[in-house]
């Protein structure tokens, strides 16, 4: 039996550029850090005793004969992928809602892939979970998704991850003292809009305005490299990176219509009068969780006049991990 643990991720700037159609021409660039909220994989070979070979728990529970049989598109196609040879029996829980703009669907690919990976005992690099976990999203399950999430939750911590050339991905941890990753931490809200929605869906219409909407993918991606060098100058200046947040949330909602909406603008209308800097929808946009910035002494009166449920949180820097390994469950029965 194997258990991984990988976790969920924000992202502050430059999605939009990770998509290939825009970094295979331009080159792209995002600042993302992972979070302590996790998706954990429980997996196990399974014993020969059932009159199924596929057991697959999330919501749902599915038992079938054969992988092309299985509904859930990512559980279905990380297994064809990796091709085991043999059933297994998945379990899959999180920390937060699926759907959320947080990076779980990509959190659970990653996961899966190191899941079957460990079962299969091979030792596999953060770089090649990332790259396998992309693969699945975008050319077998042909999702519209971007290639941050599945970098970030695979990698972990806080980092540069640079898309497009030769290596197609670049991470750079940021160099930041503990004190301010704590800092930084400080000036962070994190509130559950309740909406949910379909990442891919949402993601297509930004797609198809990507030629158009060019200008201000250079604006964002530029945006990049600004808040690396405010965050990791001393000391870092919080202010300028909560305008920049700001500023970069007044493009992206420009490059959909269905990214925000009335209710989306409301609140973040009402976290600015009392004194948030910036914020953002995160993901793809249509709902999910919003990321406030805001001056440590201000949050209450923005949890007040917000009013949503807000999700506590640290950085994390670990990535993706087996955190339980059974060895002897892992021979063939």
């Amino acid at each position: 039996m194997i258990i991984t643990r990988t976790p969920f991720r924000i992202s502050f700037f430059g999605g939009g550029t990770d998509y290939p159609v825009w970094y295979e021409k331009n080159g792209g660039a995002v600042l993302s850090a992972s979070i302590n909220k996790y998706c954990y994989v429980t997996c196990r070979y399974l014993p020969p005793f059932f009159n199924f070979n596929y057991r697959i728990r999330y919501r749902e529970q599915e038992e079938t004969q054969h992988i092309h049989e299985i509904r859930h598109p990512s559980a279905r196609e990380c297994l064809s992928y990796v091709n085991l040879g043999k059933g297994i029996e998945l379990q899959h829980n999180t920390d937060v809602p699926g759907r959320s703009g947080l990076g779980s669907s990509s959190a659970f690919t990653v996961g899966f892939l190191h899941a079957l990976y460990a079962l299969q005992k091979r030792e596999v690099t953060k770089y090649q979970l990332a790259t396998d976990a992309i693969h699945v999203e975008q050319n077998c399950i042909k999702e519209n998704v971007g290639s941050q999430d599945q970098t970030a939750t695979a990698f972990g911590g806080i980092n540069k991850i640079e898309f497009g050339g030769d290596k197609k991905i670049h991470v750079t941890p940021l160099p930041l003292e503990t004190s301010a990753i704590r800092a930084l931490e400080a000036h962070l809200i994190l509130f559950n809009t309740g909406q949910a929605r379909n990442a891919s869906d949402i993601a297509i219409e930004q797609i198809k305005n990507t030629h158009d909407k060019s200008a201000e993918l250079w604006r964002m991606l530029e945006m990049v490299d600004e808040a690396e060098k405010i965050l990791t100058t001393s000391p870092a200046r919080f202010a300028d990176f909560g305008a920049l947040l700001h500023e970069s949330w007044q493009l992206k909602r420009t490059l959909s219509t269905k990214i925000t909406n009335s209710f989306i603008d409301d609140i973040y209308a009402r976290a600015r009068s009392e004194g948030a800097l910036g914020g953002k929808l995160l993901g793809a946009g249509g709902g999910g969780f919003m990321l406030i910035f805001a001056l440590p002494e201000m949050h209450e009166k923005i949890k007040a006049v917000v009013a949503l449920p807000h999700v506590p949180f640290k950085f994390e820097q670990e990535g993706s991990k087996v955190i339980f390994q059974m060895e002897e469950d892992m021979h063939e029965i």
